[in-house]
């Protein structure tokens, strides 16, 4: 593993790992000896490292997890995979649709497989979801209405403001909407095929550090499904909101991405709701498809090739590339 970030200590990492069937994780890396000596000890990883060329060339290494943020995965994917290692990089995939294309580029010229972290395409509660529009149980898909409004994080405001790199553009290829609307694009397109076209305005209104803050979008999906975005994060606490609603012919959906545990479904039937909440590990579904393929017993649903449609559609609503 690359990186020893938070994302490592619950979501992914160590416990998801070593917890998925037939895998287990034998080394890190990070920048200082001492981040990478704590992590490993607080694990039980046996190796750890601070050169990143020792963990590849580590011959009980035989795939890497990069872990690192957006500004560095073109780099070490590449670095990996011109070994002979398959990789699993964190999302967004890159900072844009223009480096994701090249990590694409690499693994077809190497052969070495290429998967991204967008885990909710094996969660339950997404899986159902998708269960429900496949079922028809709102008859035909007519719109998605997605709406993510959160307050600044803490560290974001004040005279000692001092934001995290995920609002630096150089770093993360964006700001808030680039981390999170990932997700959302990507299982949007899992579920309901792929976007055709978007276009949106982003600003930063609040200017507490370089990143945009607002994003408004409308896409619409080969399927003929439109839909509407709005991303803000400078609301109100009082003001927070994560909710998104698939409009059918025959009733509504309604869920969260990021939040509650429930799905709603509004027919003229009546009212019907679902409580499913995550595992504990919440990567360990996926990283189990990717063992399942690396062993020839299956195909993980999120690769380099699906992945890098998120960053494509961002760079469509920011302006980065045209529809």
């Amino acid at each position: 593993m690359i990186g020893c970030g938070s994302v490592t200590e619950r979501k992914s990492g160590a416990p998801a790992i070593n917890k998925a069937h037939h895998s287990g994780l034998v080394a890190v890396v990070a920048r200082k000896i001492e981040k990478a000596a704590d992590y490993a000890q607080r694990h039980g990883v046996p190796k750890w490292y601070n050169n990143i060329d020792d963990l590849i060339l580590d011959p009980s290494v035989n795939a890497i997890y990069i872990a690192t943020p957006p500004d560095a995965h073109l780099e070490y994917a590449e670095q990996c995979m011109r070994a002979g290692k398959p990789v699993y990089v964190e999302k967004p995939m890159a900072r844009t649709y223009a480096e994701c294309e090249a990590m694409n580029k690499i693994s077809e010229a190497t052969g070495v497989p290429l998967f991204v972290a967008y885990y909710r395409r094996t969660l339950p509660y997404f899986l159902k979801i998708k269960e429900l529009i496949e079922d028809n149980a709102i008859g035909d898909i007519r719109c998605i209405i997605t709406a993510l409004h959160w307050p600044p994080y803490p560290e974001e405001t004040g005279k000692q403001a001092q934001p995290r790199w995920r609002v630096y553009p150089e770093i993360s290829g964006g700001g808030h909407f680039h981390d999170l609307a990932s997700h959302q694009f990507d299982f949007l397109e899992y579920a309901l095929g792929p976007v055709k076209q978007a276009r949106g305005i982003s600003r930063n209104q609040a200017g507490l550090y370089p990143a945009d803050d607002i994003v408004m979008a409308e896409f619409e999906f080969e399927s003929g499904v439109l839909g509407t975005g709005s991303w803000c994060f400078t609301v109100n606490e009082s003001q927070r909101l994560d909710r998104s609603e698939l409009i059918g012919s025959a009733g509504k959906i309604g869920f969260s991405f990021f939040g509650s545990s429930i799905i709603t479904v509004e027919t003229p039937e009546g009212l019907a709701e679902y409580d499913i909440p995550n595992p504990p590990h919440v990567q360990q579904p996926l990283i189990e498809t990717i063992v399942k393929e690396l062993r020839g017993e299956g195909k993980c649903p999120s690769t380099g090739k699906t992945a890098a449609r998120a960053n494509l559609i961002m760079d469509w609503i920011t302006g980065k590339s045209k529809a």
